[in-house]
């Protein structure tokens, strides 16, 4: 399976599974079948006058297929329903959650991987069906971009993981901080929301899998970025860095 090393906030680099191309067809089949689904339901609630009518009911049906994709990968982090069975997800190419604009980019750009539906609409139109050879560039990209992209991920700046890697980012920078909680280090707010979800994913790591050389090296970087003084172990430090920086931004 490919993999690819992303450079995170800390200079660090991690390693990532890329989604393999059978995960993220299965995927693909999983969402066209909730789509379908969802189709048919409707057909039966409101029989034809659901596929005839063109009235302001049948666009408000319409809607949520429309933007499945980026609805789904908006509020789920990453993952359509799909992706989350097959355990793959979106992230961006520095490792971190990407932004709304990156996954509207991908949405944008979606009409790229649907050569099937391209194809049938040039045919309708009458033009020739060499002429949809231009709208492949979606699987042509998968197949030959370095980290297996397609078009609106090279645009948007995105890829597709295996959430199996051992590395296993959280979709935010959130925890829980005890009401009578004292910060240490005022100084974790010259980090930002994107290092903090680095560390977030780090420390996740690291109480999974034990290796505590990595916490180690990212502990060292920091103290020396922001110049701070700990006598805690590294894994400690770095959990207390993110109950600060929480309490710091709830304040």
């Amino acid at each position: 399976m490919l993999h690819v090393k992303l450079d995170t906030g800390f200079n660090i680099e991690i390693d990532f599974l890329l989604a393999p191309f059978g995960k993220r067809l299965l995927a693909w089949i999983i969402d066209i079948a909730i789509i379908v689904a969802y189709y048919l339901l409707w057909n039966m609630i409101l029989g034809s006058f659901f596929w005839f009518s063109m009235g302001w009911l049948t666009v408000l049906i319409g809607l949520p297929p429309f933007l499945y994709h980026l609805l789904c990968e908006t509020f789920l982090n990453g993952q359509s329903i799909g992706k989350k069975a097959l355990r793959i997800k979106v992230i961006a190419e520095d490792g971190g959650q990407p932004t709304f604009s990156q996954f509207l980019i991908r949405w944008l750009f979606r009409l790229a991987d649907w050569p099937i539906w391209i194809f049938a609409a040039i045919s309708i139109a009458g033009l020739p069906w060499w002429s949809s050879i231009l709208f492949f560039s979606g699987l042509a990209c998968i197949i030959i971009t370095p980290y297996s992209q397609r078009l609106g991920d090279l645009v948007a700046g995105t890829i597709l993981i295996d959430t199996r890697n051992r590395t296993s980012w959280e979709d935010t920078v959130f925890t829980e901080v005890e009401e009578d909680y004292h910060p240490r280090y005022p100084k974790v707010m010259q980090l930002t929301d994107k290092d903090i979800n680095t560390l977030k994913g780090i420390i996740n790591t690291v109480s999974k899998s034990g290796d505590y050389d990595l916490s180690m090296r990212i502990a060292d970087r920091i103290r020396t970025k922001l110049d701070i003084p700990s006598d805690q172990d590294s894994l400690e430090f770095l959990q207390t860095l993110l109950k600060d920086y929480n309490y710091y931004s709830t304040r």
